[in-house]
């Protein structure tokens, strides 16, 4: 009888580990219009986190400007109508967010101040604020997303303590980034230092210094360990395309992934899952379906 309680204790334990290692998926919607509504991502039951993207230009004394490609025209307040989608992800536990900045924007702050205001016109178009005009309507969204790869890397640590200032006048402001894998990241590295991050997304894709390459993660695993050994946030996620055509270089097959790569990161305690690039991808790969009971 020892012997078989010491053996339930074991497969318990070893239950446990899993459990708690077990990771969730995040994925960018916004940049496609043939990618299905908001909705029909949250219902798919496949994520966990969703990134409208993007706030394409603020900074600078510009007028913030969303731009969610083929969906709707925000600047004329179409994109208003996306608040039911919205309030009906998070009522699935999904955590909806804006990602700020993208690979063609037009943004840049300038000055402590400008972040301030920045971070003011956030708070009160998207997040716990009040605003006569908020792009998403009213709806209030979990936190930002910063992507941010020109521009400058200026004052986006000033942005990220502003922002997550708010989180004590009531609901939580997630913040979550999307750096490139070489360590430090050129754009989100002052914003990273701060340590207010809870989800950090790490682009493993068009920098084939630290992808995956011919069955190989050792740049990989190398560039995932300088990350989680570098700066302090909550969880760290695997940054991937969802197809071959969604970057120029990164993509791993979804059986490499979970039999290669997944079991060389899923032993930090700082790992969250997968972040995918993008819904629209996703949806015509089937990739996160074919992962997600690895992740």
């Amino acid at each position: 009888m020892a012997a078989t309680r010491s053996g339930l204790a074991i497969l318990f334990l070893l239950s446990f580990v899993a459990a708690a290692q077990a990771g969730t998926i995040a994925v960018y919607w916004g940049q496609n219009g043939d990618e299905g509504t908001l909705a029909d991502a949250c219902n798919s039951g496949l994520y966990s986190y969703v990134l409208i993207s993007f706030l394409s230009t603020f900074g600078n004394g510009q007028t913030p400007q969303l731009n969610l490609a083929g969906h709707c025209d925000a600047a004329s307040g179409g994109c208003a109508g996306l608040s039911g989608d919205i309030q009906s992800c998070q009522g699935r536990g999904i955590k909806i967010l804006l990602s700020i900045g993208g690979s063609g924007g037009s943004y840049i702050l300038s000055t402590q101040d400008d972040a301030s205001q920045v971070a003011a016109y956030i708070w009160n178009n998207y997040l716990g604020g009040q605003s006569s005009s908020r792009p998403l309507g009213g709806a209030v969204l979990d936190g930002v997303d910063f992507d941010i790869e020109s521009g400058s890397p200026d004052h986006y640590d000033d942005l990220a303590n502003y922002l997550s200032a708010y989180s004590n006048q009531g609901k939580k402001v997630y913040l979550t980034a999307a750096p490139q894998c070489p360590f430090p990241d050129a754009w989100d590295g002052k914003a990273l230092a701060t340590g207010l991050f809870d989800f950090v997304w790490i682009q493993f894709y068009n920098n084939p210094g630290c992808e995956y390459s011919g069955g190989d993660a050792t740049s990989l695993t190398n560039a995932w360990n300088q990350w989680i050994g570098g700066i302090q946030a909550g969880e760290f996620f695997v940054g991937l395309p969802a197809s071959p055509q969604a970057a120029q270089s990164g993509f791993i097959p979804a059986g490499d992934l979970t039999s290669t790569v997944l079991p060389a990161v899923k032993g930090s305690s700082k790992y969250g899952g997968v972040m995918l690039w993008s819904r629209y991808y996703d949806a015509q790969s089937g990739y996160s379906a074919a992962i997600s009971s690895s992740v």
